[in-house]
């Protein structure tokens, strides 16, 4: 009986998992260019449209290095996202503008879109993540 109720258990914790090991997922591959400094940190972060530049699903922070840094992202949920990256040169946390709103920061978002007076919309930055990996090359701005 003692097994039963084991087996039975595991096999339901596995069954309401969600099913990320059944090819529910997909890879990312983020590589930013023209970093001008090797100050501070490069965040990345992926989001989904509700959520767009609020909270991030998925981000990852690495050291900034003058150039190029690529960064993976594994077992992303398929879906449609949008990328945003600063590269946070004092390591404040954010991305620090002046007092019109203009980033003192390099930033980018996926497919290097770019909007009118502020952010792309999520439409214009948004990738899908599939049973192919996804590489996107993106190039940091700087005003």
């Amino acid at each position: 009986m003692k097994h039963s109720i084991i087996l039975c258990v595991v096999f339901l914790t596995g069954y309401l998992r969600p099913h990320t090991a059944l090819g529910q997922t997909g890879s990312l591959e983020v590589t930013v260019s023209h970093i001008k400094s090797h100050k501070g940190k490069i965040q990345i972060g992926i989001f989904e449209e509700k959520d767009f530049l609020k909270t991030p699903v998925e981000g990852k922070i690495v050291k900034a290095s003058k150039g190029t840094v690529t960064v993976v992202f594994e077992n992303v949920k398929k879906g449609s996202y949008a990328i945003s990256i600063i590269h946070d040169e004092n390591e404040n946390g954010i991305l620090d503008a002046n007092k019109l709103g203009i980033p003192k920061e390099g930033f980018a978002f996926s497919n290097n879109a770019s909007g009118t007076l502020g952010p792309p919309s999520f439409e214009k930055a948004r990738i899908e993540i599939g049973d192919e990996p996804i590489k996107q090359a993106l190039v940091l701005k700087y005003m």
